[in-house]
């Protein structure tokens, strides 16, 4: 029996690759609807996979940047003045997400000041190693290593006996073998086709070290166009490959 849906609704890029929108995931539970990541794109995204904004009751973010994290100023102003949300929303992120949000609102639209919210909005900043419980969801970050700005981290989401496991973005790390174990499906990223000197997975690594990652399923995410150009050659693998609005029920 399925105890996550998740949709893709985005699994481009910083710079939407493929025309694909940036990272966000939406996984539904029998308790909880939430966002995984959500990107500068996610309200264009919701709206294309007719997914309610006002349904979400959490948004989890792995690291602080752009392609990550930039959709939620706009998330929690359109909740605010379009929707007139009353409906509780956590955000849970590394240390420092509470002062980046509100740096970026404070950048992006400068006339809105310390704005009270309609709803009840609580941040909830975590470190490696922590273990939370969010409704029908055992929670566990871990750290990965990707330079932001702050700590990057990634998921396990363990719920009903199912597990599904999220990367973020990051370098090669022993932390990938270790979510990775036992997971019903890991969500990694795969920057490139080779390395190429930036803090990104590329396809060359995780081939080499796949035997490691013990997961049930490998859905590979976050891919640039020399990474998207090989596609056709590489199917089929022993790799799944995420597109915008790809369905799975783990």
């Amino acid at each position: 029996m399925s105890k996550f849906s998740l949709c893709v609704l985005g699994c481009g890029d910083a710079f939407c690759s493929g025309g694909r929108a940036q990272t966000c995931f939406h996984v539904k539970t029998k308790q909880q609807s939430l966002l995984l990541d959500c990107g500068a794109t996610t309200l264009l995204a919701m709206g294309q996979q007719q997914v309610d904004p006002n349904s979400i009751d959490r948004i989890l973010i792995s690291h602080l940047h752009g392609d990550h994290f930039g959709g939620v100023p706009f998330f929690l102003l359109h909740a605010h003045f379009e929707l007139r949300r009353t409906k509780r929303l956590s955000i849970l992120g590394p240390k420092g997400t509470r002062d980046r949000i509100k740096a970026a609102i404070d950048v992006l639209f400068p006339d809105v000041g310390d704005i009270a919210w309609h709803f009840p909005l609580e941040v909830i900043e975590l470190e490696a190693g922590d273990q939370v419980t969010i409704a029908d969801i055992q929670l566990t970050a871990h750290l990965v290593d990707h330079p932001s700005g702050a700590p990057a981290l990634a998921f396990r989401l363990a719920s009903g006996g199912k597990v599904v496991a999220f990367s973020g973005d990051t370098r090669w790390t022993g932390t990938l073998i270790e979510i990775a174990d036992g997971a019903d499906l890991l969500i990694t990223e795969c920057h490139s086709y080779k390395p190429n000197g930036v803090p990104h997975l590329d396809w060359e690594t995780l081939s080499a070290r796949k035997n490691q990652l013990r997961a049930q399923r490998i859905l590979l995410t976050h891919m640039s166009n020399s990474m998207l150009t090989e596609l056709p050659r590489l199917e089929p693998s022993d790799f799944e490959f995420a597109e915008d609005g790809l369905m799975t029920h783990i």
